[in-house]
């Protein structure tokens, strides 16, 4: 008992995941990350509805908007690649916008959001800049810099798509070809994966969130959508390449086997005749020239003129 009211004492003790940025009458709460002791606040502190609060935790929330009296929760996912596993996931930002307040709930793991609101914690400026508008235009800065950030991975799938594609026209490294395809498409069919209900909930965003602001943002998000479009135009294009470069791939493996297929057949045919002198030759009965001296240079006579005859045949007939 005693140990666990310690625990408890610790627990309280212990500051909470919550960074703040004010300007004016408006205020940027950023929690990294979120926990149960946040949520908890957030939960005594604002008139969230509960089931908000518990998608702020989960992992397997799809995109959405849940339209409210005073307020909106969003709930956004955006591509993060792992250096280290070489993969593509996604990672969930839950948004909490009111009149006075914007919230953001994320893993850290969102790099221009967290640079944006380092910036706004250090400059003045910068503050000035994304708060003069209220919280909508806050709203779109923040999601405009995560769209943006999403064409550096465009960029790089592309360039791994060009160097593979180089790759197996050139006939290099094309045993290994088959497991790099295998790797784009599988971080094609994620970011898609992402992007597809993303689409949705950015297009329909700007309406919703008019009310908290007198400033027309419909050219902004017009712009932000044109970009959403782009990525997904980009990942279309990239699956039918990747698909062309499957059936290439495929077609260059089975004529490179047919090739070496084609080779021994005829190393085979070559062969056989030799082998039925060889025999003969080695057999206990008379044969011509089987007790001269010279009986070894007239067997290789004979395999030298087999082998220029089916070759000769061989090349008439186009075989190669």
């Amino acid at each position: 008992m005693a140990k666990a009211k310690v625990r408890e004492k610790e627990k309280k003790e212990k500051p909470l995941n919550i960074e703040t940025v004010t300007w004016g009458d408006l205020t940027w709460v950023n929690i990294e990350p979120p926990t149960e002791r946040e949520i908890e606040h957030l939960a005594q502190n604002y008139p969230f509805h509960p089931l908000d609060l518990d998608d702020c935790l989960s992992r397997i929330q799809r995109p959405k908007i849940d339209e409210y009296k005073d307020y909106l929760f969003l709930v956004f996912h955006f591509p993060v690649f792992d250096k280290e596993t070489r993969v593509i996931s996604a990672s969930q930002l839950s948004v909490f916008i009111g009149e006075k307040y914007l919230i953001t709930l994320h893993k850290g793991e969102l790099k221009p959001l967290v640079k944006l609101f380092r910036d706004c914690e250090l400059n003045e400026d910068t503050r000035e800049e994304n708060f003069n508008q209220g919280t909508s235009y806050l709203l779109y800065r923040i999601v405009d810099r995560l769209v943006d950030y999403c064409l550096p991975i465009i960029s790089k799938i592309s360039a791994n798509i060009e160097k593979t594609e180089d790759n197996i026209f050139a006939s290099r490294g094309l045993p290994r070809a088959i497991g790099i395809i295998s790797m784009l498409r599988r971080d094609v069919i994620a970011f898609r994966r992402i992007i597809w209900p993303m689409r949705a909930v950015i297009a329909s965003l700007e309406p919703k969130i008019r009310r908290f602001t007198t400033m027309d943002l419909a050219v902004y998000f017009g712009d932000m959508i044109d970009h959403v479009d782009k990525i997904w135009d980009a990942l279309d294009e990239f699956k039918e390449i990747i698909e062309g470069l499957n059936d290439a791939h495929d077609s260059l493996a089975t004529n490179r086997t047919n090739e070496v297929m084609r080779m021994l057949a005829i190393i085979a045919t070559i062969l056989l005749p030799l082998t039925v002198v060889a025999s003969l030759y080695g057999m206990n009965i008379p044969l011509p020239f089987q007790d001269s001296v010279y009986s070894l240079a007239f067997v290789l006579v004979i395999w030298v003129v087999i082998v220029t005859c089916m070759l000769y045949f061989f090349r008439r007939q186009r075989w190669i």
